[in-house]
């Protein structure tokens, strides 16, 4: 009887240690939440709203100095079964994340934009909400098509110092990405939005 006790108390600590661990792993990662997009000024513009949890491996490398960057890859794709697949539109937006011990603060830097902020958690929230960032439009464009439209955010390892792009290629605990989401959608018209809801 005790045996059984022993087992069943063994059993409930180990499901504690799986579920702890399994809070811990989804707490980590990049989740987009969802995407809109809207004509303006004779192009499109596209908002994103999404997660991003940095794991100990990345928050040590940011008290180290280094600049993490992030990309948001936006593109619509004209499927054609005749021919080669026509990207129309892209969009492509990269920030870099860098925390100054000097003052400990954490700092956002964009092209457009610089910002700091007192907590990680603040600045990855600011990261997380792209807003009415204008696409490229490379084709011409139908309202009438169906595109095919995909959005991934992922962490730039090609942009770290070499050193550590030795030790990130091939290793998870540098691998920080969302799943790439991809839709089907027709253009929004002017004063219209079109929104995707994420994982």
């Amino acid at each position: 009887m005790d045996r059984v006790k022993i087992s069943y108390a063994s059993l409930a600590f180990l499901w504690l240690i799986l579920l702890l661990s399994a809070a811990t792993v989804q707490a980590e990662g990049i989740r987009i939440k969802s995407v809109n997009l809207a004509a303006a000024g004779g192009g499109y513009e596209i908002s994103v709203d999404s997660e991003i949890a940095l794991n100990p491996t990345l928050e040590q490398a940011l008290e180290k100095g280094i600049v993490l960057y992030f990309v948001f890859r936006f593109s619509l794709v004209d499927e054609r079964w005749y021919w080669l697949d026509d990207e129309v539109v892209r969009g492509k937006y990269r920030v870099g994340l860098r925390y100054y011990a000097l003052t400990r603060q954490y700092h956002l830097n964009h092209a457009s934009f610089s910002q700091s902020f007192n907590t990680l958690t603040e600045a990855l929230q600011v990261m997380g909400r792209l807003h009415d960032f204008t696409l490229t439009v490379k084709s011409e464009l139908k309202q009438d098509t169906d595109y095919i439209a995909s959005l991934r955010i992922w962490l730039d390892l090609t942009r770290m110092p070499k050193p550590f792009q030795v030790e990130a290629f091939g290793s998870s605990r540098w691998n920080l990405s969302s799943d790439k989401l991809e839709w089907s959608m027709k253009l929004p018209t002017p004063g219209q939005s079109f929104q995707m809801k994420g994982q």
